[in-house]
């Protein structure tokens, strides 16, 4: 392929992109995970326009979504886990890479002017939206949690602090592995039903304490000895980073440990290639977020009071772990 078909063919990669994320909004293949239908039998249950629907289908077929069967349309295994019923359902990250696509569609414009219009903001979220986008993160962190757990060695920790623990996927993976751990999962009054749902089935909400609250505005329960920030440093700016370690370093035993999850840039920040990607996808999606050097969180790490930063883990994607432990004393001013 010439190096201009090959610019034009990754510029098209829209088109596909927006197929799925309409199939997903739709509800699609929750619909057929029953059995096939008619591009009729779908229209009137979902209320869609006939023609535009089956067009969209059609192009579902191309991408290897869907069967076209002499009684229909079939979800294909590729297909399936778009269904939400799926037990390894992709949809809750879907839905939310859709309202990635209406935020990420004002970058040429966010670059022009240096920042984002104050509705595509995280704050202003919808409850949909929120909730949208925790399955998300739980679809992204049902394996990595387990890969995390197991690079890092817990086994002398006591109790772990999972802030922003959200429903509880990290949390699980840490007391799964590690038999003699408890938690204490703080997140958002809204997420801690999501969080006991989750630990609920899977037979852990007796070793978890769940506390509500905003990391933002509210102090963090005290007494744990390890302190887990998993993809959280992102959608701060670093002084908002460093008020958020003082406040770890203050809930902290003595000698307890924080743990960062999250991209971890090389000096000149172009690799790893997805934290690259993802501090634009930060630029359109938060007022001051970013991904960080190692550089850059262990100098902010050590104004919150904590020393011997280390990177425990590197990696291509947001699989990156950094620790530092509690100094005695008070942070710097």
């Amino acid at each position: 392929m010439k190096i201009h078909e090959q610019v034009l063919a990754e510029a098209r990669g829209f088109l596909s992109s927006r197929v799925i994320l309409t199939a997903a909004e739709l509800d699609l293949f929750t619909r057929l995970e029953a059995g096939p239908e008619t591009a009729e039998q779908l229209a009137a249950a979902l209320h869609l326009n006939l023609r535009a629907l089956t067009r969209l289908l059609d192009v579902l077929v191309t991408l290897g979504f869907l069967d076209k069967v002499p009684n229909g349309y079939g979800a294909t295994a590729k297909g399936s886990c778009l269904g939400s019923s799926h037990p390894d359902s992709v949809r809750p990250m879907l839905l939310h890479q859709a309202r990635l696509w209406r935020s990420w569609s004002g970058l040429t414009d966010i670059v022009k002017q240096g920042r984002i219009p104050g509705e595509q903001r995280m704050a202003v979220w919808t409850t949909s939206e929120r909730a949208a986008f925790i399955g998300a993160m739980h679809v992204v962190g049902r394996d990595l949690s387990r890969e995390i757990a197991a690079a890092y060695d817990a086994s002398r920790c006591r109790t772990l602090l999972d802030i922003g623990g959200a429903s509880a996927t990290y949390t699980i993976a840490f007391l799964e592995r590690y038999p003699n751990l408890r938690a204490v999962l703080f997140d958002l009054e809204t997420v801690i039903p999501m969080a006991r749902d989750r630990l609920t089935a899977a037979g852990l909400l007796d070793r978890v304490e769940l506390a509500a609250g905003d990391f933002y505005r509210d102090p963090l329960p005290s007494g744990c000895d390890l302190a887990l920030l998993s993809a959280i440093i992102h959608q701060n700016s670093r002084a908002q980073n460093v008020a958020l370690y003082k406040k770890i370093h203050q809930a902290l035993v003595p000698g307890g440990k924080i743990l960062i999850r999250d991209h971890i840039m090389e000096p000149d920040r172009t690799k790893p290639p997805a934290g690259a990607l993802f501090a634009l996808n930060m630029l359109v999606n938060t007022e001051a977020g970013d991904t960080y050097t190692f550089a850059e969180v262990s100098e902010d790490l050590g104004a919150a009071g904590f020393d011997h930063p280390t990177l425990a883990r590197a990696g291509a994607h947001m699989d990156c772990l950094v620790e530092a432990i509690k100094r005695d004393g008070q942070p710097r001013a």
